[in-house]
């Protein structure tokens, strides 16, 4: 199944059902969200879109496979009801053989995400000797089936006149399941969005923006200049807002925002803006 949603000025939001291949990026195997579309033409890049739910298990990632849809219009507004298996972790693998399946491998990989996220200091190289280790290596990204598998009910309300989606997330019932953190993602593509800047007037370009920083700023935007597009998001209570871009080659391509919040947090509720700059 595929929605779409068109908006104003020639923008749209598009949203499918069950990816069936790769793509050009290795994220391509995940489930998407909401995706940006500009006259017909996709600017999410790698990007996984707006509203996408992902599950921490310790420093374990989990990220959505597949997805159930439906729609249904109230007066102006079009609601859409995604229901995301949460299924998927990264894996390494080198072409021709089986991927790497060592748990101490992914415990240190981790750890490394972990200290690239965490301490600006250290991202040039440690994403640099990533970057050379995988190239002599031989390894490639792949998402296979995780032993966890979750369901997570995503309702998206669009007022399609104002350019605004109402995201509301129900995290029922994940602290039971073992889950330490809940992680909200809209993301769209890195080359197209590459400006930065918020409500405290800070206002960043390129490698400047950071792969996952926190925001303190009441609200906050990235923006295309050359589609003349942009898209906002506010704090909410009982979440951490980070901001974060990454383009590597034909690896990343990803530049947005995620929400972050404790599973004792059983619904989060927040607003997208997209606006069509002058």
């Amino acid at each position: 199944m595929e929605i779409t949603i068109p908006l104003f000025s020639g923008i749209s939001l598009r949203i499918a059902g069950d990816p069936t291949t790769e793509g050009v990026y290795p994220t391509g195997r995940l489930q998407k969200g909401l995706l940006l579309m500009d006259n017909d033409h996709e600017v999410a890049e790698e990007g996984v879109g707006f509203g996408v739910p992902l599950l921490m298990r310790g420093r374990q990632t989990i990220f959505p496979g597949c997805i159930e849809l439906a729609s249904l219009y109230r007066g102006s507004i079009q609601e859409v009801t995604a229901l995301f298996r949460i299924n998927l972790e990264e894996k390494l693998v080198r072409p021709g053989f089986e991927s790497i399946n060592s748990d101490r491998f992914y415990t240190i990989k981790n750890f490394l995400a972990e200290l690239i996220r965490r301490f600006p200091p250290l991202r040039g190289l440690l994403t640099t000797l990533s970057n050379v280790v995988r190239w002599m290596s031989g390894w490639e990204t792949t998402y296979e089936e995780a032993e966890f598998s979750r369901s997570i009910k995503v309702i998206y309300s669009i007022d399609r006149s104002k350019g605004k989606i109402s995201v509301e997330v129900d995290s029922t019932g994940l602290l039971r399941d073992g889950i330490t953190e809940v992680i909200v993602m809209n993301e769209q593509g890195a080359s197209i969005f590459d400006h930065y800047r918020d409500s405290s007037g800070t206002s960043l370009l390129g490698e400047e923006i950071g792969c996952w920083d926190k925001i303190t700023a009441d609200w906050a935007s990235f923006v295309s200049e050359t589609h003349r597009l942009a898209f906002t998001l506010r704090q909410v209570e009982g979440a951490t807002l980070f901001r974060g871009r990454e383009l590597v080659n034909s690896r990343l391509a990803w530049a947005g925002f995620g929400y972050s919040f404790p599973p004792t947090i059983e619904r989060l509720s927040f607003e997208v803006k997209i606006d069509r700059l002058p």
